[in-house]
């Protein structure tokens, strides 16, 4: 039974960054499930034990023993530790996609103590503005040049509370007992993808910006087969 591919997106954005993805994969006759890890319009910010729930409520309709292929995006990878011991399905991969890497062991920080001081003169009454309005104009436009796509990334949004990034997420002994891979599409994450090499995960390469998944779908899902398929 080829496992169902769970694509989770970064929570700075939202699941249409992997919804092309998505649509490849399917076509290739593979199960897809993308979870929502938007509250969008309550307020409530994807915590991590909120994101492990949106997965499981995400597979619900699919049954306790059939195997799953966990994927995420960017800021996503920290949380996959928790996903996956999370999960009463087995995970029989897990993908990590020009992502953050996990500590191999005790909690993670979202981001980076760099990152998260300069995020916090951004903040107004606690909440950050949406992830693209860090960014200059021409800088998203160069990561989304299809302008509808863009809209759709941009408007989904969330603004999310300083608190979120303020978080660490758990790491639980051995989750990484299973094969891990890393897609790097391009800087800064080449470093990240050389750790990746360094714990003995396969790496493979599609050059790209950030959000090269949107740009090239059937690249994207491509490797994510063949990643799969060495599992």
């Amino acid at each position: 039974m080829r496992p169902v591919f769970v694509l989770v997106h970064s929570p700075s954005v939202g699941p249409s960054t992997w919804r092309p993805v998505a649509e490849q994969l399917t076509s290739a006759g593979h199960r897809v499930r993308v979870p929502s890890l938007l509250h969008i319009g309550t307020g409530a910010a994807p915590f991590w034990p909120r994101v492990v729930s949106a997965v499981r409520d995400r597979l619900r309709q699919v049954p306790a023993g059939s195997p799953v292929t966990l994927v995420a995006h960017s800021n996503a990878g920290v949380f996959l530790p928790a996903i996956r011991s999370g999960l009463d399905h087995p995970v029989a991969g897990s993908i990590f996609v020009d992502a953050a890497l996990p500590a191999r062991t005790g909690p993670t920080p979202v981001v980076s103590p760099e990152l998260l001081e300069s995020l916090r003169p951004m903040a107004v009454n606690g909440r950050l503005p949406r992830w693209s309005d860090w960014w200059d104009e021409a800088d998203v436009a160069a990561l989304l040049p299809d302008p509808a796509m863009r809209r759709m990334v941009v408007e989904e949004q969330p603004t999310l509370p300083l608190s979120y990034y303020e978080q660490h997420v758990p790491v639980p002994n051995g989750w990484d007992d299973h094969p891990c891979s890393y897609v790097l599409f391009g800087p800064p994450y080449d470093r990240l993808a050389a750790e990746a090499r360094g714990r003995g995960w396969r790496v493979a390469h599609l050059p790209g910006a950030h959000l090269h998944q949107i740009v090239d779908p059937a690249g994207t899902a491509r490797h994510l087969g063949e990643l799969a398929a060495t599992t």
